[in-house]
């Protein structure tokens, strides 16, 4: 089946989209989008939705974010990473100590302000498209949260930064914000993705890998489940009539307490153990509604080469 999520290694260079580009035309299969941006500085891993596994992209990038961050003091860019124009230099006079002390305030749940190099729109258009024509413009701030960070490597006038953290985290404003509390400033110089919820970057593949599967006609094998992006919703598990209705689009009744205590979206599974759909759930009716379907009738597989166990 050609219905997956590829967990790949993104090298540094390539944007996400060139990526994309790439897994299309080693696949052949047009329908391909990636769940989380990475910059083109950035490497690790990059979710990459094949066929109808683009439909669990929005969950994929609701997943916790592990980062390490390289970061170069006493220097300021205007991207806030190595690719960017020098905008200010100063001598970098801080310790190891005053470091880890400031990093205190950026724990927790903080304020960011997105960089004007980003895909942030402004009235339509991406803050980066008008940065690159000298136009700043005023941007909201936003709230993210910082579960962990921890300086792991101190070789001045550069140090290493381990962060997790929500999605829609820019560890690029984290950097800079960091070298203005120091006083000295900072930016990125390299960046690498861990982890995106459960996919982690010892699991992930090279596209150097990826092209020597396809050459060979298993690149399917590297799927991984659609139902991989859903691990944090209960799972239902249906009989065959009941899983027949769903399929068909009909809502069903699960007797209580076999739909989770928190009764929001569920991935529903069939008799044999197969991935069906995720359904939500109606308090009125007491029900469970089709949210989306991956299979539209028994017997035949459509929605990726296998399911997790529920």
């Amino acid at each position: 089946m050609t219905d997956g999520i590829l967990n790949l290694n993104k090298p540094r260079g390539p944007t996400s989209h060139d990526v994309v580009d790439r897994v299309r035309a080693l696949t052949g299969i047009r329908r391909v989008g990636h769940a989380g941006t990475l910059d083109p500085l950035a490497t690790g891993v990059l979710l990459v939705c094949v066929g109808r596994a683009t439909r669990v992209a929005e969950y994929l990038m609701a997943g916790r974010k592990v980062y390490r961050a390289r970061v170069r003091l006493g220097v300021v860019t205007d991207t806030y990473d190595a690719e960017g124009q020098v905008v200010a230099e100063a001598p970098v006079e801080v310790s190891r100590a005053q470091v880890e002390a400031a990093l205190a305030q950026f724990r927790g749940t903080i304020t960011q302000v997105p960089p004007m190099y980003s895909a942030v729109k402004h009235r339509g258009m991406p803050l980066h498209r008008l940065a690159r024509r000298g136009v700043e413009v005023q941007r909201k701030p936003r709230q993210v949260e910082v579960l962990r960070l921890e300086l792991t490597a101190w070789e001045p006038p550069e140090c290493t930064l381990e962060v997790t953290c929500s999605p829609g985290t820019y560890v690029r404003t984290l950097v800079h914000d960091l070298g203005q509390a120091l006083g000295c400033g900072a930016h990125l110089t390299g960046l690498t993705r861990l982890a995106s919820g459960d996919f982690r970057l010892e699991d992930a593949v090279t596209l150097d890998e990826l092209a020597q599967a396809a050459a060979e006609g298993r690149w399917p094998d590297l799927l991984h489940p659609i139902d991989a992006a859903l691990t944090r919703f209960p799972a239902l598990h249906l009989d065959a009539d009941t899983a027949r209705r769903l399929c068909l689009g009909q809502a069903i009744f699960i007797p209580s307490g076999e739909g989770g205590d928190e009764k929001g979206l569920a991935r529903a599974y069939g008799p044999d153990g197969t991935f069906l759909a995720i359904v939500a759930y109606d308090p009125a009716a007491d029900v469970w509604r089709p949210h989306k379907v991956f299979r539209e009738r028994l017997g035949v597989q459509t929605a990726s080469k296998k399911s997790l166990p529920p």
